[in-house]
């Protein structure tokens, strides 16, 4: 919404919205990154990906940390349940975009989700421990994952 807004008053404004992957990949961020030996599914949030535009640049994160091997669920643009407040409107239908996006993280093998968005990562957490139990991939937010690279 205030990407929009900014847009509507055009030049006005001296400042920009980001996400902050948006930021860090314009800033060329060089701090050390450490090796994170884990396989990685990404998830767009949908207000990134659809809303946004954010596609690329937590993928440009994400690829810039060593030994990470980033994957692809099948039907990525596939909602995972959360939309908002959608998982409270709609528990049932929610649920079951949840087991679908579940299923296809936990078909890729991944040890750890990563994703932009809060609501998102407690969706995936509990349709993952619904179908994994405590095999579950661990959830994370992009900066928690590119945090732990930077410290070692």
């Amino acid at each position: 919404m205030l990407k929009e807004y900014g847009e509507l008053l055009g030049d006005a404004p001296r400042w920009r919205p980001y996400d902050v992957t948006e930021l860090l990949v314009e800033l060329q961020p060089v701090a050390e990154r450490h090796p994170v030996p884990l396989t990685v599914a990404y998830h767009d949030a949908c207000h990134l990906a659809h809303g946004q535009g954010v596609r690329a640049q937590p993928r440009t994160l994400l690829g810039g940390i060593p030994e990470l091997r980033l994957v692809t669920p099948a039907a990525p643009d596939l909602c995972c349940g959360s939309a908002g407040v959608y998982n409270l409107l709609q528990p049932a239908t929610a649920a079951e975009l949840g087991r679908r996006k579940a299923a296809a993280v936990l078909a890729t093998g991944a040890d750890v989700v990563v994703a932009g968005n809060p609501g998102c990562l407690l969706q995936l957490d509990s349709a993952l421990r619904t179908l994994a139990g405590d095999r579950a991939p661990k959830t994370m937010h992009t900066v928690e994952l590119l945090d732990a690279s930077l410290r070692g």
